[in-house]
């Protein structure tokens, strides 16, 4: 199983931030760890929402946003 992260911006639209969009994950958890340390630079990029996926598939999505 391959997880990843899908990257959006304020309209929706799909983003490619400088930081992360290549990464893979072997499990949710080191995926989820990873956002944890890394959501900051990329709500510096654009980002807005960020989108786990499965293999594909949409498991979440969240925002960025503070609030």
């Amino acid at each position: 199983m391959a997880w990843t992260w899908q990257y959006l911006g304020a309209d929706g639209a799909q983003l490619d931030p400088a930081s992360g969009s290549a990464e893979e994950f072997s499990s949710q958890g080191d995926a989820e760890s990873w956002i944890g340390e890394e959501w900051k630079g990329l709500k510096e990029d654009g980002v807005d929402t960020v989108v786990l996926l499965e293999d594909g598939a949409k498991v979440y999505g969240m925002s960025l946003q503070e609030g």
